[in-house]
């Protein structure tokens, strides 16, 4: 009988002792399967961050080298989004210094072009504005006789408010400066032509009253 509870107790203890290796097995797997989760995400972050440095430093070796198909505003974006993202090494760093640099500098000829695109804009449309006053004293000029000239200039009065309408001659201009021939009247003008046989002007400016009549004239010599 003795024997037999002694066996019962043996039994029960070594239960107990299976148990409670099971759990401290259970619970020690459970650590180390929770480091190794932390672990993997740790370097999952890294490789993302490392790869998100050569990225940028790709880009920005680009973009200072000028070997993208990027427009100006999608670089300005792409540099902004490298920024945003802080990333703390030197030679990405010194990248975005050099690439801010010329992106200003790009910035800046994209406006002068602009610019120039606008006053040539300004200019093709000055020239053909002021293209029927050139065709008209052209052709009084061109005039086969001094009849034929005379009809030219009545055609072409018809341009100006009056036939006294104030004529400027610019003899030659620098540096902001102008020197004008003595002023004259269109109607006189019309004539010297007429009798000179030769019109070598360009229209530097010419104003006009509310129904498009030219109320001035200012040539420049060739």
């Amino acid at each position: 009988m003795k024997n037999r509870e002694k066996m019962k107790k043996s039994a029960n203890l070594i239960s107990r002792l299976i148990m409670l290796s099971l759990v401290v097995m259970i619970a020690m797997g459970g650590a180390t399967s929770c480091k190794s989760k932390k672990k993997l995400a740790r370097e999952k972050a890294e490789a993302e961050y490392q790869a998100k440095v050569a990225q940028a430093k790709k880009d920005l070796t680009a973009m200072l080298n000028d070997e993208t198909n990027w427009s100006l505003p999608e670089k300005q974006e792409r540099l902004k989004t490298i920024k945003a993202n802080n990333i703390d090494d030197q030679e990405v760093k010194d990248l975005i210094v050099k690439v801010e640099a010329r992106l200003k500098d790009e910035e800046r000829q994209v406006e002068e072009e602009r610019l120039k695109r606008k006053e040539q804009e300004m200019t093709d449309q000055q020239r053909r504005k002021y293209s029927v006053i050139v065709y008209t004293l052209a052709d009084i000029a061109k005039a086969k006789n001094y009849d034929d000239a005379n009809r030219q200039i009545e055609g072409a009065l018809n341009l100006y408010a009056t036939p006294d309408v104030p004529v400027l001659i610019i003899i030659s201009k620098k540096d902001g400066y102008y020197d004008y021939d003595r002023p004259t009247t269109i109607s006189k003008f019309m004539n010297y032509l007429k009798d000179s046989k030769e019109f070598k002007y360009d229209i530097e400016m010419a104003k006009y009253n509310d129904d498009g009549k030219i109320t001035e004239l200012e040539l420049i010599k060739k």
